[in-house]
């Protein structure tokens, strides 16, 4: 039986960060950070029993920051190329090291993080970080290297925009126009900005890498191998090596799709359950990614996100649900879904759906109606609203990634635990248990293993057909009875059904003729649907005329989802 793969993402820096009253753009000594070691095997238990397989350490890799750590050979960097006071975590300023904000004592970074490895894998846990293949802080330089490398621009030639085998590009005779930082000539800007003045609105913190591309003449120079790919494969074979059990590639889709197709080839060779996970955002190049690149999944922000947003906050019809598994052809599977992450706004804030309960019928969809991972964001099953501007990051309804800051649902969370306080009266306790709750019915086998069926084409005479979403999941089990009078007929089957407007308190779902068919059923079967969610300890026992006529009547409690499994009395 295959597992869904349930990821949570979680920032170290913020995540624990246990500072009631931030100061706005406050420094580390002002705001603290959370460290390695606070991900202790208690809390990450709780994690775990709260139903995820994957955690995903954000922002992990040394990147530019305000806080000196000069001490220790770590300088910080100039204020005209950071971020905030923390910096950007996609700001890389070593690809071999750690951030030293994470570590209780600095030098032993790297032991530390090994240990936290250790206590997520011995909790049968498994560990996603940041890839960030596309820039680097525009003061990259590697101090922990392997001896036997050369740096990223070491050997450049920078009296040329573009070189096969420079790792950046170049504007030769053109100085960064950038405060008072200084670089001669200046490097192209990681948003793909090729002149010495980027904007407020760019990457400007960052510097492109070069993959063997020439973006003048629109040519590309694969053959010889490009030294940047074998420099970034390199990179990701070191942090394999350390134990990691996948990667999410940052902006994925800027860089060339023959270079994943080099990199993951190569490294699956070596450890062949690694996952990678793609970034990006152009679906027609989707399927490259896929068969060409080598990525196991890709992220789902053009589709199910988007179509699940519109639904929620702009009351757009589900019927628009049903077009994003059908112009996925085929791809459904290997598409991770959310609701939330570092970039998006969170569903709690005003900038979205201002209740965080309003996600739950969208998770439902997003988690239930295919085999592929789900992803949930720290904070995102507390409801937190993400108010009020951290510093470098203002006030939209995001967590900041940017600023030394904590994210007080999960604070209160974190302190409620150490004080072994649960109330289930607590609103976000109750959220929370709606999720858990939600993220086991994604692990059953009928969702991880099954088919789907979308009913909505037959139910569009339905007056609430633009509110809610149905759809069947159906997998074989032993043909045996549950009980004397439940009989499975080698199949389980669940019906699902989203109401995406609080209102809908009852709704009456049709199963057609063709999908009793496909199932092997005929219209002489009898069935008998038994609720799961909401728990009602009722059955209906229907006429398979009566299922295709007049429906299912599936009624909702404050999650707006419902679960419906159908037996075959004798």
């Amino acid at each position: 039986m295959n597992q869904k793969i349930r990821i949570y993402q979680l920032l170290p820096r913020t995540f624990t960060n246990t500072c009631a009253v931030p100061v706005y753009n406050g420094t580390l000594e002002q705001n603290g950070t959370g460290k390695f070691e606070d991900l202790n095997e208690y809390l990450l238990s709780e994690l775990r029993d709260f139903g995820m397989t994957h955690i995903w350490l954000a922002g992990i890799i040394r990147h530019s920051t305000s806080t000196d750590y000069s001490q220790f050979g770590l300088t910080a960097s100039h204020p005209d190329i950071l971020k905030g006071k923390a910096g950007s975590p996609y700001a890389i300023r070593d690809y071999y090291d750690l951030d030293p904000d994470l570590a209780t004592f600095v030098p032993d970074r790297m032991q530390e993080f090994t240990a936290l490895l250790d206590r997520i894998h011995h909790l049968a846990l498994k560990v996603l970080i940041d890839f960030v293949p596309n820039h680097v802080s525009r003061d990259y330089h590697s101090g922990l290297k392997p001896n036997n490398l050369k740096d990223l621009g070491e050997l450049d030639n920078r009296d040329t925009s573009f070189h096969p085998n420079n790792n950046f590009y170049y504007l030769p005779g053109q100085p960064l126009k950038l405060g008072t930082f200084y670089e001669n000539p200046a490097k192209a800007t990681g948003n793909d900005v090729f002149n010495p003045s980027p904007g407020r609105d760019d990457w400007y913190e960052t510097v492109k890498l070069n993959y063997g591309v020439n973006y003048v003449s629109g040519t590309s120079h694969f053959d010889p191998v490009p030294d940047t790919w074998i420099k970034m494969t390199d990179i990701l074979l070191f942090w394999a090596s350390k134990g990691v059990d996948g990667f999410r590639c940052d902006m994925a889709g800027m860089v060339p799709v023959s270079f994943w197709g080099y990199a993951i080839s190569r490294i699956k060779n070596i450890y062949p359950d690694l996952i990678f996970i793609a970034e990006i955002y152009e679906p027609h190049r989707y399927r490259d990614y896929l068969e060409v690149g080598g990525f196991d999944y890709l992220y789902d922000k053009e589709g199910l996100y988007n179509t699940l947003r519109t639904v929620i906050t702009d009351n757009a019809t589900t019927l628009n649900i049903s077009k994003v598994w059908k112009n996925l052809e085929g791809m459904d599977a290997q598409m991770l879904r959310f609701l939330e992450n570092h970039d998006e706004q969170r569903i709690a804030s005003r900038f979205f759906a201002g209740d965080p309960w309003k996600g739950l019928p969208a998770l439902a969809v997003a988690s239930l109606m295919n085999t592929g991972p789900v992803l949930i964001y720290a904070g995102q099953e507390l409801g937190e609203k993400a108010e009020g501007a951290s510093g470098f990051s203002g006030d939209d309804g995001r967590t900041s990634i940017f600023d030394y800051t904590s994210i007080p649902a999960v604070r209160e969370w974190f302190q409620n635990l150490r004080k072994e306080e649960t109330s289930a009266g607590n609103s976000a306790i109750r959220l929370r248990q709606q999720y858990q709750e939600l993220l086991a019915w994604s692990d059953n086998q009928v969702v991880t293993n099954g088919a789907f069926y979308d009913l909505m084409w037959a139910n569009e005479d339905n007056p609430e057909i633009d509110k809610i979403y149905a759809f069947l999941r159906y997998a074989p089990v032993t043909p045996e009875a549950r009980d004397k009078d439940r009989l499975t007929l080698g199949l389980r089957i669940w019906m699902i059904v989203a109401a995406f407007d609080s209102g809908i308190d009852q709704v009456k779902v049709r199963i057609p003729l063709h999908a009793i068919q496909l199932l092997g059923l005929t219209s002489q079967n009898r069935f008998e649907f038994s609720f799961l969610k909401p728990a009602i300890d009722k059955r209906l026992n229907l006429l398979a005329s009566q299922v295709i006529t007049s429906g299912v009547t599936v009624s909702f409690d404050s999650a707006g989802y419902a679960i419906a499994e159908c037996f075959f009395p004798d």
